[in-house]
């Protein structure tokens, strides 16, 4: 039977796609490997948020393309770098057969069909997007695992001045909640416990469909599937999270005390330049409402430094909001011109590389005294951690999340999987936990 490698970068999305694409393409009678030099057809499914993932694209098709030489050997391109790049990739790489966007995952068999005697580029967008096609196929890998992805929705309706998502993934379109229900509900039969819900900008769910539940209401549905022991969601919009999602925290027990919650800048002015569409006292104000709805709970983040006409000033605006928000982590990142997105307008402003990763390195430093103040304060204490599986690094450590998505390292064995233990912490680091059973 032909063998299918998918390697996967970028983000939660860009993992579910690669579940479906396996799925469909299993149905055509290929089977996953995770060994490129066994496979018969390789996917490079592609993120373009930064530019790391370009470079390791490059890099790995470098590894891959010689394959080719040797023997037949299908090399196809999807995701985001796929969807922006089109057609330049067949020239930047002569022996690349397949490119394909974001759209087009549920074409995928019939894309690969057709790369067996010709090149191919599909990048369009579904037009119809009251039709659109949510690819219902359950990833092989999700049976034996402990958590799972769900998507809500597809594509970006927002214009933040930094982000290409919206000429990647295109417009916003919301995936019916029958739908979404049902994929839960066959990911529980097969094992699941923990399910997490995504889409780019879950709080705006349902809104563009009259009549059609909002994300609150969906999470009320999925929360009350039996078999859901944990739920989570990516990512969420500050603007749009509205007195309902944060009732939930207080009325919905599985629901994760953890959230991400994206602010980019501290700054009110960067804020506008980005057109984020809320201040920093409005976000402020959720945090409070969310603690208050949850006092336990651990919010995380997303922080873009050196963003064009960023003062010393604006980036001591984020260092303060660091230390009101009490981020327990946050993905923080210099800020990275994309193509064609509106902040390239801003780059007369640029901030100087040096005075960039000075900043950076500062934000990152405090953040990371945080994440350990915090972990220290929790040694003592017994907390639930659902065991995901042995530790990568230990004989006979396991290693499991808490609610608040800490990751907990402790003694235990293979058997422990997809239980809840509890667990004393005996250590906190800055992005673990170190215990044992109780």
């Amino acid at each position: 039977m032909p063998r299918v490698y998918i390697k996967t970068f970028g983000c939660q999305m860009n993992e579910y796609d690669s579940g479906k694409m396996r799925a469909l393409l299993g149905q055509g009678g290929y089977v996953a490997t995770e060994d490129v030099d066994d496979a018969d057809l390789v996917i490079v499914n592609t993120c373009s948020i930064r530019e790391k993932p370009e470079q390791k694209l490059a890099s790995f098709l470098g590894r891959v393309l010689p394959i080719k030489r040797r023997r037949p050997l299908t090399v196809a391109v999807a995701g985001c770098i796929a969807q922006m790049s089109g057609s330049k990739l067949l020239k930047q790489f002569p022996t690349l057969d397949l490119v394909f966007g974001p759209d087009s995952v549920g074409r995928v068999q019939s894309l690969v069909d057709a790369a067996q005697t010709r090149r191919v580029v599909d990048t369009e967008f579904h037009s119809d997007t009251a039709s659109y096609p949510f690819p219902s196929d359950l990833d092989p890998d999700a049976s034996g695992r402990i958590g799972a992805l769900v998507t809500i929705q597809k594509g970006c309706d927002n214009k933040c001045t930094f982000c290409i998502v919206p000429s990647t993934r295109g417009v916003e379109v919301s995936r019916p909640i029958d739908e979404v229900l049902a994929e839960v509900r066959a990911l529980v039969a097969r094992g699941v416990r923990e399910l997490t819900l995504i889409g780019q900008n879950v709080n705006s769910y349902g809104v563009k469909l009259e009549g059609h539940p909002g994300f609150a209401e969906l999470l009320h549905r999925v929360h009350a599937v039996e078999g859901v022991e944990v739920l989570r969601y990516l990512t969420s919009h500050p603007r749009d999270m509205g007195p309902d999602v944060v009732a939930c925290y207080r009325d919905l027990p599985r629901l994760a005390s953890h959230l991400h919650l994206p602010v980019q800048s501290g700054s009110d002015r960067v804020l506008r330049r980005m057109k984020r569409f809320y201040t920093r006292e409005v976000y402020l104000d959720l945090v409070r409402n969310l603690k208050a709805a949850r006092p336990d709970l651990v919010l995380t983040t997303d922080v873009i430094v050196g963003f064009p006409g960023e003062t010393d000033e604006d980036f001591e605006a984020t260092m303060s909001l660091l230390e009101e928000a009490r981020f327990e982590g946050s993905f923080s990142f210099s800020y990275s011109p994309r193509p064609g997105t509106p902040a390239l307008r801003l780059l007369e402003d640029a901030v100087p590389p040096a005075v960039v990763s000075a900043r950076l390195e500062r934000f990152q430093s405090r953040q990371r005294e945080i994440q350990l103040e915090a972990h220290a304060s929790l040694v003592g204490h017994v907390l639930p951690v659902l065991v995901e599986g042995p530790s990568a690094h230990d004989e006979g450590v396991v290693c499991g999340r808490t609610s608040g998505f800490k990751m907990v390292n402790f003694p235990g064995s293979h058997t422990m999987m997809g239980e809840w233990v509890p667990v004393r912490i005996t250590r906190g680091f800055a992005n673990t936990l170190r215990g044992e059973a109780v």
